[in-house]
């Protein structure tokens, strides 16, 4: 060999070889596979946010963490373990962050993905809301001046619209419409 060969490495000892990272001696860092380059736009939205006193802890981590992962960051350039230190989290959260402001921008990087359905299922929809107000336009019980929030509550679960109802739920669902239980 003159030097300028590389040794030929059997097929069986190849794969055992590590190709994640390349050794610490070695004093080069390993290429990113998702480069964060900002606009000066997206920079001034997400320095905002990480100086907004007021804003959710994830929200304000993941924008500063896209600052320090930006290419063009005025004091060079952040590894994910050195942005991790920076800010209390782990590397593979600053990870996952450039990977999805790469995918959606700021707002799948920052935001919280809104819930397609609430958690619990709203016991007043509509049909039920509409025979709320007509009982409650109707007159009140025998022995009674006016409906009141438990009567229209047991009312509606004695006609067997729903299964089970609080009267406040029943509050909340006539303060939404302009029907009083007892004028």
């Amino acid at each position: 060999m003159d030097g300028t060969e590389q040794p030929v490495v059997p097929a069986a000892a190849a794969s055992s070889f590590s190709t994640e990272s390349p050794p610490p001696s070695a004093g080069l860092a390993r290429a990113r596979k998702a480069c964060v380059r900002l606009t000066g736009e997206q920079r001034a939205h997400l320095q905002a946010i990480a100086d907004d006193g007021g804003t959710r802890r994830k929200r304000f981590v993941h924008a500063r963490a896209l600052l320090m992962a930006d290419q063009e960051h005025p004091q060079g350039r952040y590894t994910d373990r050195q942005i991790g230190d920076a800010l209390g989290v782990a590397a593979k959260t600053v990870a996952r962050c450039r990977a999805a402001f790469l995918r959606g921008g700021i707002t799948v990087a920052v935001e919280r993905k809104p819930r397609a359905t609430p958690p619990v299922a709203p016991v007043i929809d509509g049909k039920v809301e509409a025979t709320l107000v007509a009982i409650c336009c109707s007159p009140a019980p025998d022995g009674r001046a006016r409906w009141t929030m438990q009567l229209l509550a047991d009312e509606l679960v004695g006609r067997k619209v729903v299964a089970t109802v609080c009267k406040e739920t029943v509050r909340k669902a006539l303060k939404k419409t302009s029907c009083s239980p007892g004028a």
